[in-house]
């Protein structure tokens, strides 16, 4: 099924419901679920007749609006192929990937349509542009040209058409377009749902803005947060926390970026959030700490961190109750980071490490360290135009296909999938999330790494207070780190200690 039928369907059972709000100046603008069909079927009208059809790939740089939505469901139901490129990855990166993955359509806001004329070599393939802006250009569009017909029958596809492509960070190597169908988003979409136990009376605020296309899709009402996409860390927690209470947000999701700040104003107001059921955080380590801060300030639910990669997501989940009741005094102590059980419909196993082209899977026993492979429905079958790095990352087993996901970790006596770091971060037999977790303890450190210098291990420190110590303070506090590490067997052979200011986000 077309994923662009959700929203159809939507709109038939709840056409005066609100399915999206954008915050503005004066304070919201909003579309109902009828409203958001008809904005998305003038928009597929207006790009059909541009040329754009199905299988036509088409580069999405619009900011969260009411916008974003209509023409990501306009472009599902015409069968074109949005790609999703996040502008963190870098300059260089960011243009080799458009370059890489020949679109035929730029959809986008007016600065994007400047770095395509500053870097024409990299947008050659683009035959059709439209702005968010009011200026144009030659034969470029704005979006009010592109509104048309209101009614528009959406394209037939199949469970393996592409839907879209969503490029990785590209933080362990090269970034790579991921190809989604359609089969994998609604399997996405049905797991999410089940996992959460989301309803159409459940109200959405998605920090990371694809995930709003899931819960209008489930027939939840989507308030867009206040708040650059492209930099959570810079988020105003005030803002945010005030658009919580105002809309009664039920379920939030997002980077650990956001909610951390979010946590700490919380705690250091008195406030708490009492109508959010589930605050759902990923993309990036979640501490012990950070759970235990919301823990008072969600008075009506929990906090989540599901796990698993663009490749394949959601393939786990554990909620903050039992990171504190049960797996954080473990994670503090080098055991590694629980990720929960295994989602429904999803399989996973533990095989043996290696850094070679795998074409069989050699398990290793319950409680030992190994590379974390997937399979099901949720998990994606290729790379586009990377040939090369889909058979580095995938085990053909039969009619099974399994995700190398570029992590290591276990199983635990009771199931339980326990996260050990990236693959490409071990140091010899010592991975990350067992050895920075040690460190972490200490009430100085906010975040450490884990890094093997001519095959050395060694750590490199990030200070709460950001401070780069000298002297004799610098010597006091590198005791008490190899006061820690000698603590664990795992950790007694780093003796070596680097210091950063600050750590990318």
């Amino acid at each position: 099924m077309n994923i662009a039928n959700c929203l159809t369907k939507n709109a038939e059972l709840f056409p005066h419901r609100v399915a999206v709000e954008a915050p503005t100046f004066r304070g919201y603008n909003s579309l109902t679920f009828k409203e958001l069909e008809e904005l998305s079927n003038s928009y597929a009208n207006g790009l059909r007749g541009l040329g754009l059809n199905k299988g036509d790939k088409a580069l999405l740089f619009v900011k969260p609006c009411l916008d974003f939505s209509a023409l990501t469901f306009a472009l599902y139901k015409i069968g074109a192929v949005p790609i999703f490129i996040d502008p963190g990855m870098g300059k260089e990166n960011l243009l080799n990937s458009i370059k890489q993955i020949k679109p035929k359509a730029l959809i986008g806001i007016p600065k994007v349509h400047l770095a395509k004329w500053l870097y024409k070599d990299f947008f050659k393939t683009i035959k059709i542009s439209v702005t968010t802006g009011f200026f144009k250009l030659g034969s470029m569009k704005t979006l009010r040209d592109i509104r048309k017909d209101k009614n528009f029958v959406c394209v037939e596809t199949g469970p393996q058409d592409m839907a879209a492509i969503l490029f990785t960070s590209g933080g362990t190597g090269i970034p790579k377009g991921v190809n989604y169908t359609h089969k994998v988003f609604n399997a996405q979409l049905k797991l999410l749902e089940e996992m959460f136990t989301l309803t159409p009376d459940d109200i959405d605020m998605p920090g990371f803005p694809l995930f709003s296309l899931f819960t209008i899709g489930i027939g939840m009402k989507s308030v867009i947060p206040s708040m650059d996409a492209a930099k959570p860390s810079s988020c105003n927690p005030k803002v945010l926390v005030s658009q919580i209470k105002d809309k009664k947000v039920t379920f939030a999701a997002g980077s650990p970026a956001i909610w951390e700040r979010v946590a700490d104003y919380c705690v250091k107001n008195k406030i708490t959030l009492p109508s959010v059921k589930r605050l759902v955080m990923f993309g990036a380590p979640v501490s012990v700490e950070l759970h235990e801060k919301f823990s008072g300030v969600l008075t009506g639910g929990t906090t989540y961190t599901p796990y698993g990669a663009t490749e394949s997501l959601p393939v786990s989940s554990i909620s903050g109750k039992e990171i504190l009741e049960r797996t954080g005094v473990l994670t503090q102590s080098g055991s590694g980071v629980c990720v929960g059980k295994i989602a429904p419909r999803v399989s996973v196993k533990i095989v043996e490490i290696s850094d070679n082209v795998l074409s069989s899977i050699k398990e290793v026993a319950p409680g030992v360290v190994g590379e974390i492979i997937v399979s099901g429905d949720i998990v994606t079958k290729s790379y586009q135009d990377m040939p090369e790095e889909t058979k580095k990352s995938k085990i053909y087993d039969g009619d099974k296909i399994w995700h190398r996901i570029g992590d290591l970790g276990y199983f635990d006596e009771d199931n339980y999938l326990w996260f050990c770091g990236r693959k490409a971060h071990r140091v010899n037999d010592l991975f990350p999330s067992q050895c920075e977790a040690i460190f972490n303890t200490h009430q100085e450190v906010k975040r450490s790494a884990l890094i093997g210098p001519n095959n050395k291990p060694a750590i490199v420190i990030e200070r709460v207070d950001g401070k780069l110590l000298k002297g004799n303070e610098k010597k006091i506090f590198e005791q008490e780190l190899k006061e820690l590490a000698d603590k664990f067997s795992h950790t007694k052979e780093i003796e070596t200690f680097y210091h950063k200011r600050n750590f990318p986000v």
